[in-house]
């Protein structure tokens, strides 16, 4: 049987102190701030990813259109596209005045006067490649506002007609700049920063028809 006084009882009990609480709150912020820094890596990683992604997507995309829309050669045995294919005013809605919002929301939420609706019409072969530029530059932004689209040739008949003769190798390319993290170095791939003053990344696809 405990015959202690209340008094002596409440003397000996011991609270948390100052101390205590400051230790506990420091360990905690620590934990935090480490939580928000793995957050905000994160985030710009993901940001990467997903431009990648959508990127070799696109990238894709265009090379299906170009051999959907090959044709062959009435001057040599093989397929051709039609050369507007490789005019860079069909891509990245070149041209195209935007007051306000992002590109998708400012180009792509309905068609533009300008660009032939090949899904109802029927186009020339012109019209066609002017519309898959725009549906490309559209699919491209969707991710990323600052992705950009170029289509080349290089030309083993400079002499012709075409702007990708027969058995040319062509070249889709979306590039996008990318960000220095905390000033460390990254390799940048120096195919996807030529006439570039900040640094870009890019997917690249090779075709031959």
């Amino acid at each position: 049987m405990n015959n202690q006084s209340p008094q002596l009882l409440r003397k000996r009990q011991q609270g948390i102190g100052m101390i205590e609480v400051l230790v506990t709150l420091f360990i905690l912020s620590v934990g935090l701030l480490g939580v928000a820094y793995l957050q905000l890596v994160g985030s710009f990683t993901n940001s990467e990813a997903l431009s990648r992604s959508q990127s070799v997507l696109v990238a894709q995309q265009i090379t299906e259109r170009l051999r959907a829309n090959a044709v062959f050669s009435p001057i040599g045995d093989g397929l051709v596209v039609h050369n507007d294919y490789f005019t860079p005013g069909i891509y990245n809605f070149t041209g195209l005045s935007c007051t306000s919002g992002l590109p998708h929301t400012c180009y792509c939420l309905s068609l533009p006067a300008t660009i032939p609706d090949c899904n109802t019409n029927t186009c020339s072969a012109a019209e066609i490649a002017a519309f898959d530029g725009y549906e490309a530059s559209c699919a491209a932004v969707a991710a990323n506002p600052k992705i950009k689209i170029q289509v080349s040739c290089a030309d083993n008949n400079l002499a012709d007609i075409h702007a990708c003769s027969v058995g040319s190798k062509l070249d889709v390319t979306l590039t996008w700049p990318v960000q220095k993290w905390q000033d460390i170095q990254r390799t940048l791939n120096p195919n996807c920063n030529v006439g570039k003053s900040s640094p870009h990344d890019c997917v690249s696809v090779e075709l031959t028809l």
